[in-house]
């Protein structure tokens, strides 16, 4: 995809610069109870919330394929043990726009097992802005401070913490 002035500024444009249905990946990252997590803030809400690494999935990609591409990208790290946990619909408003995502969940692991004793990691959208990803535990996330996609709090506390609690 191209980017365009509204991608350029933004990086979740292009789950709603058209009336489209955007297919995207996200992967999970679980430690001891946290899980890797990107900020963003909704201007016209005034409100911040969080989502887990990942981003779109192009024609012929798979899923997993879009998830490792996607963190590879954003934070230069590799993934290894991708395992399918679920479908979310995120049907949303962003900065006034409506968005609509079917939303693959994977969970995974770093290869690089250092990533995991960082505070944060760098990373980079692919507009080129720099973010940092977090560790945050999931009771941290409110409804002034929600984690997306809709339905991935619920997800998470049906899941077994792998890397320990």
């Amino acid at each position: 995809m191209q980017p365009t002035p509204e991608r350029a500024l933004n990086p979740f444009a292009c789950a709603i610069s058209s009336k489209r249905i955007r297919p995207i990946a996200l992967c999970l990252f679980r430690y001891r109870g946290r899980i890797l997590v990107n900020e963003a803030h909704d201007a016209v809400k005034n409100q911040r919330f969080f989502r887990p690494i990942g981003g779109g999935i192009e024609f012929g990609e798979t899923g997993a394929f879009a998830a490792a591409r996607e963190v590879r990208e954003e934070l230069q790290a590799h993934v290894t043990n991708l395992r399918f946990h679920g479908t979310l619909e995120n049907i949303f408003t962003y900065n006034g726009t409506p968005g609509h995502e079917i939303v693959l969940i994977y969970d995974g692991e770093f290869s690089d097992r250092d990533l995991y004793t960082r505070e944060f990691i760098p990373g980079v959208e692919s507009n080129g802005h720099p973010f940092a990803a977090r560790w945050r535990r999931p009771e941290s996330f409110t409804s002034d401070t929600p984690l997306y996609p809709h339905g991935l709090p619920e997800l998470l506390r049906s899941l077994k913490d792998e890397h320990g609690s």
